[in-house]
């Protein structure tokens, strides 16, 4: 919307011209009255006008202070003239009243004061002195700060007496002040052109916004000889109150300026106007720079802090790594159960360990017979709890095995006594040495053919963790874990090394914070996760985040399915209520409610993303090896996946070996992973990316068949990791073009030409080795060069049409286009055998 000039003229009482000349002043084009003037800046002018209809200051005599008028609630009405904004001061009885101070004189209008006329649009009529202009650009200077005033139109009203250096007051609305002017300047004082379109020239000539109120002291006018002087003290004195003055406003970007302004407690064209003053014209809707919001904020007792996402999140989880050990010193802390992980080789026996101390049977669950997941679980010994974490023994698992150790308190290394030490026993032996954690050797399988419990304790003397009865410091058992010998020494080592552990301890009063184990998504319970209490108690209804995900404790389960009421810390625990399967590894903690837990989850997804759109990759010069890399892997296909798996943690191992199978031929691209049953949106997901679905000990939602078989999209599903890893790789070299494999059937010395009509001719040939046949490819060499390859049109023994020849029989022989045949050439005979490619 925009306003005319000669419509905005009419609203502030002044001619066409003078208000062209105002504008101009200010730095807006306007050529003829027609002009027009945005809506944001009429209403700036007008509100500008409006509120420089009360006196800025007070009026000049030859003492630095001013005569201050104040008219009585019982003086005469005043009558609106015209729209001239000087008023006479005739028949005003000037009745001084001296005080202490000789800088200052008060008239007050009785009630015989006679009638005086006022010609404007405003109640109040102002003149000018000499002295005031002065005044007026020494408030410029400092800081701009107008003596806050509000005027309605046509509300004739009365002064009170201004106090000289005491702080501003509320000003009732009633009064209006009107400046006295003086004798010698009162011809000057009755031009038609209001306050607001006056611009000495010796004042600043940048086009300024309306002035806005200020609750901080006014500057005291001083004598021309120390103006700089009072400036300085007076700019470092409002500084001071400023400081003391300031409220805290904390806002998230973007700070948009239509927001901004409601924070202020402002309207946005006023905040548009203030913006213009710095040289920025924005709109309501875009956006502040930072530094630029501070120093509006400031100067409306503000002090603005911009949060960005993520800095909250992080300074909290600094100050809890600063506060913890005092909030340790400063609470009572209470002995903990030991947290015992299960580290070894596959298939040396750690989950038939722990099968035979559960007294389950959860080997015969896993498919293959190996440990696909990390398991939580928690015994009873002796009256004391003991909590175990298995881990797969799989090599790739190793992020698993990784994540076991940094969450455990007691590591056992099981090693097989026929085997000994395997890759991935040294591969556990080291997390564990990397994470400091102590150490217990449980050497298993001591009953079967082939133990040799020496060889094993002399790989641990290699491996510098020597036993007790070789003189180390490593405990070690000697068990059998199948038939359950020496089970109850080895709960009795562990005890014995959290007994020695001055750390094992917790506080069950603290906010709940501890580590996700694994995450998985069931269809009738929605996303559940395995997690560890590490501090606090969790209890039902308890609000938890985890990264990107949020949680609202609906039921605990133990490792047995049964509800619990509450988990203590060092327990291993199922939580449902999760918004999303966290990550495997993730740390959670406690939050207030799931309104603050959905808040900081969103934050952390925000951050999450801001991260990856950050993470560019590093240039490099482009060198001649590069240019071939790039052609080379342009050249080679993709075979796009998308990856469900039952748990998190399966997953992301399955991801990580999928993406290890190299090939110079074809490259493999996992498109999403996730958990949970593979669904239609999988499909169709797959159908948009041209991938396959392979999906890891999960099922298959009804309608998925069928919708893979109308998109044609491959589903790959297998319960044993190894084998759909297999099943994958073979995938991807069917999607290769088959090798071409040449097969020579034959060969055949042309002995003599014979002529057929008129142009074509015969090649009668001797068969030298393995067979002719009609139809197959051949090829002609003549001199040990190729001179043509074609295949066999015709193929005669004597008159008669033959199939095939053998090796040392004579045969007629035409090829397909080609009849240039000479003595002493050779036909060689062969054929293309499509083969399957490899990786």
């Amino acid at each position: 919307m925009s306003v005319r000039v000669y419509n905005l003229s009419e609203k502030l009482g002044i001619t066409n011209a003078e208000l062209i000349e105002i504008l101009r002043s200010r730095g807006f084009v306007v050529k003829t009255a027609s002009s027009t003037v945005d809506n944001i800046s009429a209403e700036s002018l007008v509100e500008e006008f409006t509120s420089k209809g009360v006196d800025k200051g007070k009026s000049e005599s030859s003492d630095p202070d001013s005569e201050v008028v104040e008219l009585t609630k019982n003086s005469k009405e005043e009558k609106v003239v015209g729209p001239s904004a000087a008023a006479t001061s005739k028949g005003v009885d000037k009745g001084k009243s001296e005080s202490s101070d000789p800088d200052s004189e008060v008239v007050e209008l009785t009630k015989n004061s006679k009638e005086e006329k006022v010609v404007g649009p405003s109640a109040a009529a102002i003149v000018k002195t000499k002295e005031e202009v002065d005044h007026e650009r020494q408030e410029r200077i400092q800081a701009k700060r107008p003596k806050p005033a509000v005027v309605k139109p046509r509300v004739p009203g009365m002064i009170p007496p201004q106090p000289s250096s005491s702080p501003l007051k509320p000003i009732s609305p009633d009064p209006l002040s009107v400046a006295l002017p003086s004798k010698t300047d009162s011809k000057s004082q009755s031009s038609p052109v209001p306050t607001a379109a006056r611009i000495p020239p010796d004042r600043d000539s940048q086009p300024t916004g309306p002035q806005r109120p200020q609750t901080a002291v006014p500057p005291k006018p001083v004598k021309s000889g120390e103006e700089t002087k009072a400036d300085s003290q007076h700019q470092k004195q409002e500084v001071a109150i400023d400081e003391s003055q300031l409220k805290s406003l904390e806002l998230k970007p973007p700070l948009v300026v239509r927001d901004f302004a409601g924070h202020l407690g402002l309207k946005p064209f006023r905040l548009i106007s203030e913006l213009m003053e710095f040289g920025i014209f924005a709109s309501m809707n875009q956006v502040v720079e930072e530094d630029v919001a501070q120093r509006l904020a400031r100067n409306h007792g503000y002090r603005l802090e911009v949060r960005h996402r993520g800095e909250k999140a992080q300074e909290e989880q600094e100050k809890t790594k600063i506060e913890e050990p005092e909030k340790k010193e400063a609470k009572a802390l209470v002995p903990r159960c030991p947290i015992v992980c299960i580290l070894g080789h596959v298939d040396h026996g750690k989950t038939t360990l722990l099968d035979t101390i559960r007294k389950t049977d959860v080997v015969a669950g896993e498919a293959g017979g190996i440990t696909q997941h990390i398991g939580s679980y928690q015994i009873k010994h002796n009256g004391q709890k003991i909590s175990f974490i298995d881990t797969p023994g799989h090599a790739a698992f190793s992020r698993m095995r990784a994540r076991g150790t940094r969450i455990t308190d007691i590591a056992v290394l099981v090693v097989a006594a026929d085997d000994g030490f395997m890759p991935q026993t040294d591969e556990a032996l080291g997390y564990i040495q990397d994470e400091g954690v102590p150490i217990v050797v449980a050497i298993n399988k001591t009953d079967v053919p082939g133990a040799n419990v020496d060889r094993v304790k002399g790989q641990m003397q290699d491996r510098n963790i020597a036993a007790e009865d070789w003189g180390g410091e490593t405990l070690t058992v000697e068990i059998s874990a199948l038939k359950g010998e020496r089970i109850t020494d080895l709960l009795d080592t562990i005890l014995l090394q959290a007994e020695v552990m001055e750390d094992l301890k917790a506080n069950p009063e603290a906010p709940v914070d501890g580590i996700i184990i694994e995450a998985q998504k069931d269809v009738g319970q929605g996303a559940n996760a395995s997690l560890i209490v590490q501090n606090g108690t969790l209890q039902i209804g308890d609000a938890l985040i985890a990264g990107p995900y949020f949680c609202k404790v609906r039921a605990l389960f133990d490792d047995m399915g049964q509800n619990l009421k509450l988990a203590e810390p060092s327990t291993p625990v199922r939580v449902t209520g999760w918004s999303g399967p966290p990550e495997s590894g993730a740390a959670f903690r406690w939050v207030k409610n799931d309104r603050v837990a959905r808040n900081e989850a969103k934050e952390n997804e925000l951050e999450i993303r801001k991260q990856g759109q950050d993470e560019v990759p590093e240039e490099t010069g482009a060198t001649l090896e590069n240019i071939f890399d790039a052609i080379s892997k342009s050249q080679r296909k993709v075979f796009r996946v998308i990856l469900k798996a039952d748990v998190f943690g399966t997953a992301e191992a399955l991801a990580e070996c999928l993406e290890d199978i190299k090939s110079e031929k074809i490259i493999l691209e996992v498109v999403q992973t996730a958990v949970g049953a593979i669904s239609k949106n999988d499909v169709q997901m797959a159908h948009a990316a041209e991938a396959a679905v392979v999906g890891f000990n999960v099922n298959q939602e009804s309608g998925v068949v069928s919708e893979a078989k109308h998109h044609g999209i491959n589903i790959y599903r297998n319960n044993i990791i190894y084998e759909l890893i297999d099943v994958v790789r073979e995938a991807m070299a069917d999607t290769l073009e088959p090798e071409k494999k040449e097969n020579k059937i034959g060969v055949a010395n042309i002995r003599q030409v014979f002529p057929v009509g008129k142009t074509g001719k015969v090649a009668g040939c001797m068969v030298v080795e393995g067979r002719i046949a009609r139809d197959n490819n051949a090829r002609l060499i003549r001199d040990g060069k190729i001179q043509v390859e074609s295949k066999i049109h015709a193929l005669k023994r004597f008159k008669d049409d033959a199939s095939d020849v053998r090796s040392g029989y004579e045969c007629g022989i035409r090829l397909v286009d080609y009849d240039d045949y000479r003595e002493g050439d050779v036909i060689e005979c062969f054929e293309i055998e499509n083969v399957r490619p490899t990786l």
